[in-house]
């Protein structure tokens, strides 16, 4: 890419001053006696000395806990090394760190539903929670899913489960009956929440016989809790096997101080699945301790939260920024939960949200922010935004032009961090930090803690040029393991098959000269036409920038002893890929990109396939367009569009 050497945004001499990692790189400079000038020698210090580092923020952030002496055991070794191995913490604990009358959770279920809750309401229906799991028999280990919406009892029942040392799970409602049984099915939940129904673009979502279909199918569920959410959900606790309502479960159940079992650092607090569409999904097992911290250092010195703050991301439950989300507690910020689609009242819903909340912090898919730039909403002039500091987006690469429309459409003083890392991860390898300028098309900075370089084929360092994005050093939300992996060998074979001892994502990438990072896209899904990798989204920068196209998809296709490039563009209503457009669209890619990026077909679709957090799915097509099996197609949202680019005329000229 064509790096900018002018920023679009740098932070002011105010908002230097008053943000956390101001704070902790003074305290840094102290505790390790050397100068810290700049971001730069910040991240270089603490990827050189992982343990000093991740210590530094344990005490910075206020860790609730037993440190114990050992930050970092063996930690030549990314698959032995070990964080905090004596120490002892609850997620959980650290999280319900507050117990006042000051604002906690936020809810909004569309336009339709809205509730609050206090830090002291928050912690006396976790305490309920809790003393009911526990006589439900749940005990430290046990699996507690949540089939739920992003609603405040998701997160109590979340936080219940981690106090006992259980280890939460969850999905979105959204999920068809397939995609929830490859998950659950393998993890075998004792518990499993779900609601009564949910709203999805002003309509009730019925899903009673979805439910009926998992309790018969789930052998390891003891017990299904209905919370409402449509209505007082006896009807439909009525009509699932081993179900019962939110209320009967806590029925007698008075609020008392919530117990926390504190356990050792990598005791399981999460199960993640990964989204791809190769096979059934992989379970991913995250730590307690791992996690917590992790997020602390993303929350407080990458994205600047502050006690008070009021913290929204837009995501289901069954995304991994859900995790990151709540996390926010541990730093004092209220959470704002959203659920349904955010394109309901005519794309009003967030923005009305966030002038009325006054949020602090805005998260969403860099999709998202693509989809509003063709609508005619503008939350610069429709909606008052003062407290709005830092607008998030992640789940795919944010373009360049997305960057200008942010900053003149919703703030011109604004941190806007694409951010990257993943499931596997439950954090970030790239993300922003208050203290930098940001430049278009690039995120900002690579994590603190984050010994992320770029690979060649070879294995070798990189700067200024596209590769292979990996990790050479440990860090604490490395996944523990995953589940039913015995030996452990999936584990390896996922993240270090590549590159020995070297963790490699997956993901296509460079370090610019500002020592940030672009992502190209998936590197499974790099195209190869005449043996030059090309990055999907270097073409998808170009074509969405077009009013006429949604969405696009690029794949290889084997030609001719070759690969070519083909694309495939969902078009607006009404609108024709005629001659015309298929010329401007070839034009813009060859003169934007390189002549090397244009793609040999342009091909309208009706749709394009995505999983059920929004990611399009290259690989899946490309199996389709060579006549290969989709082996997980319950990882997908919409699995019928797939069909679409089955047996295609144009593809075979």
């Amino acid at each position: 890419m064509q790096a900018s050497n002018t920023p679009i945004w740098t932070p002011s001499a105010s908002r230097l001053a008053g943000c956390h990692i101001t704070a902790f790189t003074r305290l840094a400079q102290t505790a390790w006696n050397k100068p810290l000038p700049d971001y730069q020698s910040l991240w270089q210090a603490s990827v050189d000395d992982p343990g000093r580092f991740w210590s530094l923020v344990w005490d910075y952030c206020g860790v609730i806990g037993d440190k114990g002496s050992v930050a970092l055991e063996g930690g030549e070794d990314m698959l032995s090394a070990r964080f905090f191995p004596e120490a002892r913490l609850n997620y959980a604990e650290n999280l319900l760190r507050r117990n006042d009358d000051s604002l906690a959770v936020v809810f909004r279920g569309e336009d339709k539903v809205e509730r609050k809750l206090s830090w002291s309401e928050l912690n006396q229906l976790v305490s309920r929670l809790q003393q009911a799991m526990r006589a439900a028999g749940i005990a430290a280990g046990d699996r507690v899913a949540g089939f739920m919406p992003n609603m405040p009892e998701t997160l109590a029942a979340m936080l219940a489960a981690a106090s006992l040392g259980a280890v939460w799970t969850s999905g979105s409602p959204d999920f068809g009956t397939d995609g929830a049984l490859d998950r659950f099915g393998q993890t075998e939940p004792k518990l499993l929440l779900c609601p009564d129904g949910y709203w999805y673009n002003g309509k009730q979502v019925d899903i009673r016989a979805k439910m009926v279909h998992l309790a018969e199918h789930l052998p390891s569920v003891r017990q299904i809790v209905v919370v409402p959410y449509l209505s007082d959900g006896k009807a439909f606790a009525a009509a699932v096997p081993r179900a019962q309502t939110l209320d009967a479960f806590l029925a007698g159940l008075e609020a008392r101080e919530v117990e926390f079992t504190r356990l050792p650092f990598n005791h399981p607090l999460l199960i993640l699945y990964s989204s791809g569409t190769t096979g059934k999904p992989k379970c991913i097992v995250h730590g307690a301790g791992g996690t917590l911290l992790q997020h602390l250092k993303e929350h407080q010195l990458h994205a600047d939260v502050h006690n008070g703050d009021h913290l929204f991301y837009f995501t289901t439950c069954g995304w991994m920024m859900w995790n990151w989300l709540v996390s926010g507690l541990a730093s004092g910020a209220a959470l704002m939960l959203f659920d349904g689609s955010p394109f309901a009242d005519e794309g009003r819903v967030l923005w009305d949200y966030a002038a009325e909340h006054g949020f602090t912090h805005f998260g969403t898919s860099a999709k998202y922010i693509d989809s509003l730039r063709k609508t005619d909403i503008v939350p610069a002039r429709d909606w008052q935004l003062p407290n709005l500091r830092a607008l998030f987006s992640t789940g795919s690469p944010l373009v360049a032009e997305s960057y200008d429309w942010v900053y003149a459409n919703i703030k011109a003083d604004l941190n806007l961090a694409s951010i990257s890392g993943g499931t596997d991860i439950v954090s970030c390898f790239a993300l922003g930090a208050p203290s930098l300028p940001v430049y278009r098309g690039e995120l900002q900075c690579r994590g603190l803690g984050m010994a992320v370089d770029i690979y060649d084929e070879q294995g070798r360092p990189v700067s200024q040029e596209k590769g292979e994005l990996v990790c050479t050093r440990p860090f604490p939300s490395m996944p523990i393991s995953f589940w039913n992996d015995k030996s452990g060998e999936k584990y390896r074979q996922a993240y270090f098959g590549r590159f020995a001892g070297i963790w490699c994502h997956g993901d296509y990438a460079e370090l610019t000269a500002h020592n940030g990072v672009v992502i190209y896209g998936r590197s499974d899904a790099v195209l190869n036409p005449g043996g030059v990798r090309i990055g999907t989204a270097e073409i998808y920068r170009q074509v969405e920038s077009f009013p006429e196209v949604l969405e696009s998809l690029a794949v290889g296709q084997s030609w001719e002893d070759d690969e070519r490039v083909v694309l495939f563009v969902k078009l607006r209503d009404g609108v024709k890929l005629d001659e015309d457009l298929t010329a401007r669209l070839k034009a813009q890619i060859k003169n934007g990109a390189s002549p090397r990026h244009v793609p040999a077909r342009i091909v309208a679709v009706a749709d394009i396939p995505k999983t059920v957090s929004g990611k399009i799915v290259e690989l899946a097509v490309k199996n389709v367009i060579h006549g290969r099996p989709v082996n997980n197609v319950s990882a997908l949202a919409n699995p019928e569009a797939l069909k679409l680019f089955e047996n295609l005329k144009e593809l075979g000229e």
